[in-house]
């Protein structure tokens, strides 16, 4: 009752002021001139009006003038642009402006200058630009200029042209234009024929472009197009078309008759000059004529195919008969090929033709002649050709004569140029011995004209055949021929005969086999047996040959007679020694006997072969004799080894030789060598006679040294040396020996399967090196060998111990090392990272968490963090390099491995998992022990220090005001364990109070074992239990269980809100029936705590698309749950009486102020307008009653779940025009009026207010309840969705 006396009150007080404001000030506008940009888009802001109020009343503003339609204005003096800008109408606008302070207004007059942006095209002065040029226009040529103006200033207005497109394609590189003036030019050579006769030109005119509110730079660019004709010029011959030309005519066709017509054009097609034809040349001459204007060809003489052919070949000029760009006539030449048709006007005829191809020539006969052989089958060649000079002839050949039976004609028919033969019938008439020719007429028919007729006399003349061999007179022939006779000796001329008459002196001669050939042969046609080849003719190598002498007559029948060929000795071998030298080896002092054995090839019985020996004159060959008939070598005195020339080492070379008797004499030189052997009475000496030699360890087959020793017999079977080395080797060394020019060199080396190592215990050998002759004469030195240390042993790495860090450390220190071995002394070993991996999430990835030190120190890395909870291990390969190494690898054969495992600290606080869960208390979960809400945390950190409890820190409730209260701990946290996730499942430790109506504000804190923690607060709404919703199934009870989750989803789907199920259980009021009906009691509640009624819920599932399949899972009806209203105050009965007579104290106060309701109604409807402004955005609204017949209600029974700010002080929106009678009708408390808001309201729960004198039907201004206007949205989804609204301005006290 109060708070409704404050309204009024207030309503009054505010009428009273508006009597006062004759005492307001005006505003004061301070800027007169702004600058806006002409492109500025409709409805963004130009400008903002700076103007102000001494009184700091609020201001309104409003435009006015011409110019006004172009802006609007908004309260906060924001001008927004209205309809389009045109700097280049003009660049100065005049606005006029009102600005009220709601009792005073002030008018003054804006001045906008209108700012450039690029908003012209550039606009061609001619709309086309069409030019005629001729073919021959010089390149270069200035063909025409375009022009466009840009109506924009500046840079925009700058215009530059180009050429975007030429028609046809192919012409765009003839033309150009000069981009800043717009002159096109000739830019190719132009051909009317050839090239395209026109051109389409597709001009472009831009502008320099420019932006101002825009920040983008804006190009406008316009297009003109030109046409440019090409005009045709005599350049060109003129061209013969449908080339090419064949024409015909018949043989004996009179004269002038026409045969052929040919057309020749101008190629110049815009000139079109007239052509004249003439004949220049034809094959063969003067058979045609032409008319000289219309190219008509016509016979000019008789024509006779088989005299002139098939063809005739004319020669056709056509001449243009004006002259062309040059001065000159131009002309065209084409060839005419008139085809001679035939006729039939020519008998058969036979010829003898010679020759073939064009050089073929044929002459008329009448006699032919023939061959044929005795008893032979086949054609019978006679050179007779028939003819029959029409071109088209279908002859027929037939035989005449007594002996006509004996053969036949071929062809029998032809219809061409035809060779004719006979063929033989019965070859037995053929008989040489009875008839030697037959005489038979061939008769040649034109079957066309049976009277065409011609007869030709074929003589055949019968041939003898070949029927006897060729045959020699003897059967033998025995020859002989000194031996290398000369090419072509005769040894015989041998003749076959033959009876045949064909065969007389036609026998031909041949050797066999061929083998003989190579020796002799004979003459083909004589028979005469020749030497073929003198230097194979040897008798001591073949004495005797044997032939066969063949004759062929000229069919090829042979005849053989057998050749026996003795071949006779001459003196032409040398003796032959049986060796080709001697080598004699014989001790000083000893005897020398040597026997020289040779042979003479030369026929043995002869002088020939006989053979003599001797001496050739030398140094020593006195000292020697031989026996000439047996040849035995003897030394005359004793041989002495030492009186030789050492030169020679003991050699001497004698010269025998071996003569035969024969004429004239040959001979044969052999060498002999005699060696004179020394005797061994030397032995072997060093030189020098000590050694010391070094060699590096490692090195198979080194080279160690030399030694040297020599013997000083002359004598290699006694001066050769051979080393050893007989002791202190042990295996590893070997000696090689080589000859010097003065005795030997014994080479030692390493074995080269052996390795010296300088690391094992034997580091020096001495060598007991022996050198001996052949005789086993020997000499000792002792040799010491030196093995020198080299770098050439691997390093290898020791054992590496498992590591363990801690994770996050941030310690330099070396957490672990490497280290290695190496057996030489001289090593510098160096460490390096060959890999490091980190084991995260079970797999092995490169990483860096570690730094390797070149000393093997392992250290963490400062620009990585060791986090656990990445990965758990690191492991680290390393190899070692010895820097030193001299010989081998240089590096370890094995990588070292060290293992770091990182050890996990309690460095992860718990982290909740999100979710988008709605947690409500209900009646039926408001008892002790109900879980109502849960929540879930992981710990990153391991084993131990992940495990997590929960725990309600505290419980505050906020109702819906917006205020919190602090509660005591109604709810307690559970702690669970699903894998690895903790789940807190949060219930009630005792019953919950129903009558509040907000949220409960429940922070559940997540500690682990380390006292590490996080919290999240939950929010639990109460939900009124007249929010329940009954869904009726036709399902049992266990079918709706199974199908819960396709439910749940089917109906979030559809409401878009959690679904909060108290209870499933069979309907009581169906068990009489026989259907299985099953009730689902649940609640439907958004995420922010809105809870949808029975009837919205019903609205929701009504939509086809998910009706259909609730349908399906047995949704039958929506139960209505009863709504309890609230016990009726009596005394609001009283308030309602109240109120009445407090409306009639108002309306005698409108009355009285009617008086001034004209001088102050501007002012009211300013202040009107701040009222209602206020209404709306007011954030301190007070709570009231609201229209019954609704889900709402009192703040003392309010909905729990709407947080609705009431505002029972609004203004009842009276003004001078109206009465509060009929403003606001009393049956809108029962329904609420609908009206139109657009489809972008993102704010339906503003209350909306129009004054009545912009609007004919007037409304009062409603709320829009969030809930409500959802549901009203949804089901609306056209162009202009209705909204209920609700006053909440009048509460049940107002009724």
């Amino acid at each position: 009752m109060s708070s409704d006396m404050e309204g009024i009150t207030g309503s009054i007080l505010l009428l009273c002021l508006i009597g006062l404001t004759n005492a307001n000030t005006s505003p004061t506008i301070h800027v007169l001139v702004y600058n806006v940009c002409e492109d500025t888009p409709i409805g963004a802001d130009a400008f903002t009006i700076v103007a102000s109020d001494a009184e700091n009343d609020p201001l309104t503003f409003s435009l006015t003038g011409p110019n006004a339609l172009y802006f609007t204005v908004d309260n906060t003096g924001t001008v927004k642009v209205r309809r389009h800008l045109d700097r280049e109408s003009s660049d100065l606008m005049q606005l006029g402006v009102s600005v009220s302070d709601g009792f005073n207004t002030r008018n003054r007059e804006l001045n906008i200058i209108l700012l450039e942006t690029n908003d012209n095209k550039p606009i061609f002065q001619e709309s086309s630009y069409d030019v005629e040029i001729p073919e021959n226009t010089l390149v270069g040529t200035s063909l025409f200029k375009v022009h466009a103006i840009d109506a924009d200033t500046s840079i925009a207005g700058v215009v530059q042209y180009s050429i975007d497109e030429v028609t046809p394609n192919d012409g765009f590189s003839l033309f150009s234009i000069v981009s800043t003036t717009g002159e096109v030019k000739l830019n190719g050579h132009l051909n009317y024929t050839s090239l395209s006769t026109f051109y389409r030109l597709k001009i472009n005119a831009t502008d320099g472009g420019g932006h101002c509110y825009f920040k983008e730079t804006v190009y406008f660019s316009s297009i003109a197009f030109s046409f440019i004709t090409v005009v045709d010029v005599p350049d060109l011959n003129p061209r013969f078309i449908n080339l090419p030309y064949i024409g015909k005519v018949e043989e004996n066709s009179p004269k002038g008759m026409s045969v052929f017509k040919v057309t020749a054009i101008d190629q110049d097609t815009g000139v079109n000059d007239y052509i004249l034809y003439s004949i220049e040349d034809s094959t063969p001459h003067g058979m045609f004529t032409i008319s000289r204007d219309d190219g008509v060809i016509s016979v000019l003489t008789d024509i006779d195919r088989e005299i002139i052919g098939d063809t005739v070949t004319l020669t056709i000029k056509a001449i243009e008969s004006k002259p062309n760009i040059q001065g000159l006539q131009a002309s065209t030449m084409a060839k005419v090929q008139i085809n001679i048709v035939d006729i039939n006007d020519n008998k058969p005829e036979f010829y003898k033709c010679a020759g073939s191809g064009e050089e073929l020539l044929c002459v008329k006969a009448s006699n032919f002649t023939g061959e044929v052989f005795e008893h032979s089958l086949g054609s019978i060649p006679i050179d007779m050709t028939v003819k029959d000079l029409d071109k088209f002839s279908n002859t027929e050949l037939i035989l005449e004569g007594a002996d006509s039976d004996v053969f036949s004609v071929v062809p029998r028919f032809t219809s061409s140029d035809s060779i004719v033969q006979l063929l033989v019938k019965q070859p037995e008439k053929l008989n040489f011995e009875k008839i030697q020719q037959i005489v038979v007429q061939v008769v040649a028919i034109d079957q066309e004209k049976t009277s065409f007729r011609s007869t030709a006399t074929v003589t055949i003349n019968i041939k003898d055949t070949n029927d006897n061999s060729p045959k020699f007179p003897q059967d033998t022939y025995k020859l002989q021929v000194a031996e290398h006779s000369p090419v072509g000796t005769v040894l015989a001329k041998i003749a076959a005969e033959d009876p045949d008459t064909m065969d007389q002196g036609k026998i031909t001669y041949r050797l066999l086999p061929d083998s003989i050939l190579q020796y002799f042969d004979v003459e083909p046609h004589t028979g005469t047996v020749f030497v073929k080849n003198e230097s194979l003719l040897d008798r001591e190598v073949r004495s005797l040959y044997s032939a066969t002498l063949q004759a062929k007559d000229t069919d090829g029948k042979p005849g053989t007679t057998v050749l026996e060929i003795t071949v006779t000795d001459i003196n032409d071998q040398h003796p032959v020694i049986n060796r080709d030298s001697y080598l004699v080896f014989v001790e000083e002092g000893g005897q020398l006997y040597v026997k020289i054995e040779a042979t003479d090839a030369d026929d043995p019985n002869t002088v020939n072969s006989q053979i003599v020996y001797g001496i050739m004159p030398s140094r020593y060959s006195n000292n020697f004799t031989i026996d000439p008939n047996t040849g035995v070598l003897r030394n005359r005195g004793e041989l002495d080894r030492e009186a030789l020339d050492p030169k020679l080492g003991g050699r001497i070379q004698l010269n025998v030789t071996a003569t035969d008797k024969g004429t004239p004499p040959l001979d044969t030189v052999v060498t002999v060598t005699i060696n004179v052997e020394d005797v061994n009475d030397n032995s072997p000496k060093f030189e020098p006679s000590s050694y010391n030699f070094y060699v590096k360890e490692g090195e198979k087959g080194a080279f160690v040294g030399s030694v040297y020793a020599e013997d000083l017999d002359q004598t290699t079977d006694f001066n050769r040396i051979s080393f050893s080395i007989i002791d202190g080797s042990f295996g590893s060394f070997i000696i090689r020996t080589f000859a010097e020019e003065w005795g030997y060199r014994g080479n030692i080396a390493i074995d080269p399967d052996i390795e010296l190592d300088y690391e094992s215990t034997r580091k020096q050998y001495i060598l007991k090196v022996e050198a001996t002759d052949l005789e086993q004469k020997k000499a000792v030195v002792m040799v010491p060998v030196d093995v020198l240390d080299v770098n050439d042993e691997r390093p290898e790495f020791n054992l590496t111990e498992t590591v363990t860090v801690k994770e996050n450390t941030a310690s330099s220190e070396a957490v672990g090392s490497f280290t290695a071995q190496d057996k030489d002394g001289n090593h510098s070993l160096v460490y390096q990272l060959e890999s490091m991996k980190c084991r995260c999430n079970s797999s092995l990835t490169p990483c860096s968490w570690f730094i390797l030190d070149p000393t093997g120190e392992v250290r963490p890395n400062p620009e990585y963090k060791v986090d656990y909870e990445q990965c758990d291990q690191v492991v680290i390969e390393a190899q070692v390099v010895d820097e030193n190494t001299e010989k081998g690898h240089n590096n370890s054969a094995k990588t070292g491995k060290m293992v770091i495992y990182i050890e996990d600290i309690n460095d992860n606080a718990p982290e909740f998992l999100p979710s988008h869960s709605v947690f409500v208390v209900v009646s039926e979960s408001a008892s002790k022990g109900t879980s109502v809400a849960g929540v879930t945390a992981i710990d990153r950190d391991s084993d131990i220090n992940r495990e997590i409890d929960f725990k309600v820190t505290a419980v505050q409730f906020e109702d819906t005001n917006n205020h919190t209260t602090n509660m005591r701990m109604l709810f307690e946290a559970v702690t669970t364990q699903q894998k690895d996730i903790f789940v807190g499942i949060i219930q009630t430790t005792e019953g919950l109070e129903l009558s509040l109506k907000g949220k409960y504000l429940v922070t559940v804190t997540a500690t682990d074992t380390g006292g590490l923690s996080s919290s999240t607060v939950l929010e639990i709404f109460t939900v009124d239990e007249s929010y329940k919703v009954e869904l009726q199934f036709t399902r049992t009870v266990d079918d709706v269980e199974q199908n819960r989750n396709k439910i749940l989803r089917s109906l979030m789907a559809a409401t878009k809100a959690a679904v909060e199920v108290v209870a499933i259980r069979p309907d009581s009021a169906e068990k009489s029936r026989a259907l299985d009906i099953t009730v689902m009691v649940a609640y439907f509640v958004y995420s922010n705590g809105t809870a949808l009624t029975s009837n919205e819920v019903e609205i929701m599932l009504s939509d086809p698309e998910h009706y259909s399949v609730l349908t399906d899972l047995g949704l039958r009806n929506i139960g209505m749950v009863p709504v309890f209203e609230a016990d009726v105050d009596p005394v609001k009965y009283i308030l309602l009486g109240m109120v009445g007579g407090l409306i009639i104290v108002l309306a005698v106060l409108t009355t009285s102020l009617l008086c001034t309701r004209r001088k102050y109604r501007r002012k009211l409807k300013a202040a009107k307008a701040m009222n209602s402004a206020s209404m709306v955005i007011s954030d301190n609204q007070k709570s009231g009653p609201v229209v019954p017949g609704t889900n709402k209600y009192t703040m003392e029974g309010a909905n729990p779940v709407l947080n609705l700010n009431f505002n029972t002080t609004m203004d009842l929106d009276l003004d001078e025009e109206s009465s509060d009678v009929d403003k606001v009708s009393l049956n809108s408390l029962d329904y609420g009026d609908e009206m139109t808001i657009p489809e972008n309201d993102t704010k339906p729960s503003m209350q909306m207010i129009k004054e009545e004198e912009e609007e004919e039907d007037s409304r009062p201004p409603e709320y829009i309840e969030p809930l409500g206007a959802a549901l009203a949205q949804r089901g609306q989804k056209k162009d202009k969705p209705r909204v209920g609204f609700n006053n909440p301005a009048f509460s049940t006290t107002d009724l």
